[in-house]
């Protein structure tokens, strides 16, 4: 086999190895318990992700593509399926912490049973099996894994959080502070948006396309827990004039009043993470904010929300003076999630993964403090409903 071609087999074979580890190792410090709960229908137990990311190795990379390969459990099919209609029907989605039944055990010896396969299939591929369908599967799968990686991690800080001990998991929420913002300008013009045809990338990222923007100025910073507190102190969950219709009688019916995971002891304000209950940190930016605070926010600064485009085309201009653009927490843009221009899902199955969720959502752009590295770059397109709360989300605005 040509060097290249080996090199490329190696990387592909260590990268689903280090993956596989990820999830178990999220999964270390956690009881049983921990695993089956489910916090809320949106949210999923650690116990089915695990098995899940499994299951969709099982069903797209072996099933078709290994010729041996014996099926782990039959029912496996229908109980870890999430949403993929043409592979059949699903067990329903908020009550996946009902499934007592596989324990952990079983799950790990069913991802032990599938890495061995996987593991096989890749050292017996040969040079030509290079962006063979085969492959390429192996590579969606990988990063399908991580990005329920960040799911785990969301939905157990969710789970934690309904505790009132306020559990400590790990320290590993670590942003940067947030400084005064001053406005970054870009010129009017003709831009590139999509990939770039980087090793991986998601049907959505593409196809590549031209996308005319005028003018306009993007803030250099998040926007900040203090600056938050003056829009909560100056009323700002008492206002209709800058909340959009559905997002005023959502606040009102949830009777929504701060950000999610704020706490407040006494006369001081707290923030719950992954490491506990600490004192609410000023200058650290203001996280697990919906689309329709953000859009409040943003019309009390008399300010906006950047499109995609804008955010994307300022992250790839290497500013010196724009920060906390990568890597810190997931951006909402005013953007609907909608497909790119000559945009065509993949075939069969597989097809499901983006395309069929492009309605009623919103783009979120950069990555958050639990992001697998490979998920972050400019065209990454992040999406959620307008009232999630409980993912790494943030505020940046736009002029």
């Amino acid at each position: 086999m040509d060097i290249c071609y080996k090199e490329r087999f190696i990387k592909l074979l260590e990268l689903f190895i280090q993956t596989r580890k990820d999830s178990l190792y999220i999964c270390e410090r956690l009881n049983d318990e921990d695993l089956q709960a489910q916090s809320m229908p949106d949210a999923s137990p650690l116990k089915w992700h695990l098995a899940h990311t499994t299951w969709a190795f099982e069903t797209f990379v072996l099933k078709p593509h290994s010729k041996n390969y014996q099926v782990f459990d039959s029912d496996f099919e229908y109980l870890f399926n999430s949403y993929y209609n043409a592979i059949g029907e699903q067990f329903p989605r908020a009550q996946r912490g009902l499934l007592t039944r596989p324990d952990r055990e079983t799950v790990l010896k069913y991802r032990f049973h599938v890495d061995q396969a996987i593991i096989n299939l890749i050292e017996s591929m040969p040079e030509k099996a290079v962006n063979s369908d085969c492959y390429n599967l192996i590579q969606l799968s990988i990063n399908h894994e991580q990005q329920h990686q960040e799911l785990m991690l969301t939905d157990l800080k969710h789970l934690l959080f309904i505790n009132p001990i306020y559990p400590a998991y790990r320290d590993i929420e670590h942003t940067s502070n947030c400084s005064p913002s001053e406005p970054v300008t870009f010129e009017a013009g003709l831009y590139t948006i999509g990939h770039e045809n980087e090793a991986f990338y998601f049907d959505n990222e593409g196809p590549q396309h031209s996308y005319y923007l005028t003018g306009f100025k993007l803030d250099s910073h998040l926007v900040s827990n203090a600056e938050y507190m003056e829009f909560i102190q100056d009323g700002g969950y008492h206002d209709a004039s800058h909340w959009l219709s559905e997002a005023w009688q959502k606040i009102n019916a949830d009777n929504i009043r701060q950000p999610y995971y704020w706490v407040k002891q006494g006369k001081q304000w707290c923030e719950y993470s992954l490491n506990g209950l600490q004192p609410l940190a000023p200058l650290h930016p203001v996280k697990h904010i919906s689309y329709f605070e953000a859009s409040a926010y943003a019309s009390w600064k008399k300010k906006r929300l950047p499109t995609e485009q804008e955010w994307e085309v300022a992250s790839r201009s290497n500013n010196p003076d724009l920060k906390q653009m990568f890597g810190q927490l997931w951006q909402w843009t005013s953007s609907s999630y909608n497909a790119y221009p000559g945009f065509k899902p993949n075939e069969g199955a597989v097809g499901e993964y983006n395309g069929k969720f492009m309605v009623n959502q919103y783009v979120l752009k950069g990555g958050s403090v639990v992001t697998p590295a490979g998920h972050i770059r400019p065209s990454y397109r992040n999406f959620f409903y307008p009232d999630a709360r409980w993912q790494y989300t943030g505020i940046r605005l736009a002029h």
